[in-house]
């Protein structure tokens, strides 16, 4: 299955009671198709997956699989700290259609390397589903350490690793001793030309939501050998994939989103809306960059 380059970690669209925006839903996946996104990924830590139910994940899984229609693959969140619960879910999804799954690095616990490895080896023993690894010490206190992941992608199933910590030491190591096949994408916006650079093969992008047009030039002037103009994409979107992270993801985005007049609502508690300051940010890089 080929996710291809451009992977959005798709925001939750809440209605104005909190639940579940179907409607929302379907104009947000015809968004995001529309604007360059190659596989939507459901129910990740930017659609605030930590304060979803079991049955809203099913509902959401379901409908982004009829909206999308067959149009770009669904990649299903459903990684998290329970392995059980994790194996169950994924289990769940597989059923639904989806056409991968994204784990997570089990957060709060912090299992040890071996604990990783056993944690992502029993899901992806339960599935037959291709596997995308996700790295990302800042939220989950633990880090997939190259060698755990060199033994992870000796699995079957496990295809990809969507890298997060930002460190680039580790990331040249898995760089250096990856296979061929285990396609590595950028978990940060920002960083996703220098790992391309590096060899990465794209990015689970944030800044998609509202940048994907823009993302999707970057990315393909540099696989195309065209290094200035890449260059000149990253650092023009540097300014709004910063701002897009001033305070906890999805805040900003879900910000940016009601500006642009896209299908968001508010957060769930404990998350709390961006600060005027940040909307004002986030206003102004609308503009220059033509969205406003």
């Amino acid at each position: 299955m080929d996710f291809g380059r451009l992977v959005t970690a798709m925001a939750t669209p809440f209605a104005a009671d909190g639940s579940v925006d179907i409607a929302g839903l379907e104009r947000l996946v015809n968004h995001l198709i529309d604007t360059g996104t190659t596989a939507l990924v459901v129910c990740g830590t930017t659609g605030e997956s930590p304060t979803l139910t079991h049955e809203e994940k099913l509902l959401l899984f379901e409908k982004t699989l009829e909206f999308a229609a067959g149009r770009v693959p669904v990649i299903a969140g459903t990684g998290g700290n329970n392995t059980a619960e994790s194996i169950r879910l994924s289990k769940e999804a597989e059923q639904l259609g989806v056409h991968g799954l994204l784990l997570v690095a089990p957060y709060y616990n912090r299992p040890t390397q071996d604990g990783l490895y056993a944690h992502f080896a029993a899901v992806a023993e339960a599935v037959s589903l291709p596997i995308m690894i996700y790295n990302i010490p800042p939220r989950s206190a633990v880090n997939i350490e190259v060698p755990t992941l060199l033994r992870l992608a000796e699995l079957p199933n496990v295809v990809s690793v969507k890298e997060a910590s930002g460190d680039f030491t580790h990331i040249l190591r898995l760089m250096a001793n990856k296979p061929d096949d285990l396609l590595v994408y950028s978990g940060d916006d920002k960083f996703t030309l220098p790992m391309m650079a590096l060899g990465a093969y794209g990015v689970v992008s944030v800044a998609s939501h509202v940048v994907g047009p823009e993302m999707r030039n970057m990315m393909d002037a540099f696989v195309s050998g065209r290094m200035a103009e890449a260059q000149r994409w990253a650092l023009g979107l540097l300014p709004i994939f910063e701002a897009l992270f001033r305070v906890s993801s999805p805040a900003p985005l879900k910000a940016a989103m009601e500006l642009l007049g896209l299908p968001s609502g508010g957060l769930r508690l404990p998350l709390v809306a961006a600060p005027q300051s940040v909307v004002d940010e986030l206003r102004t890089e609308l503009q220059r960059l033509g969205k406003l």
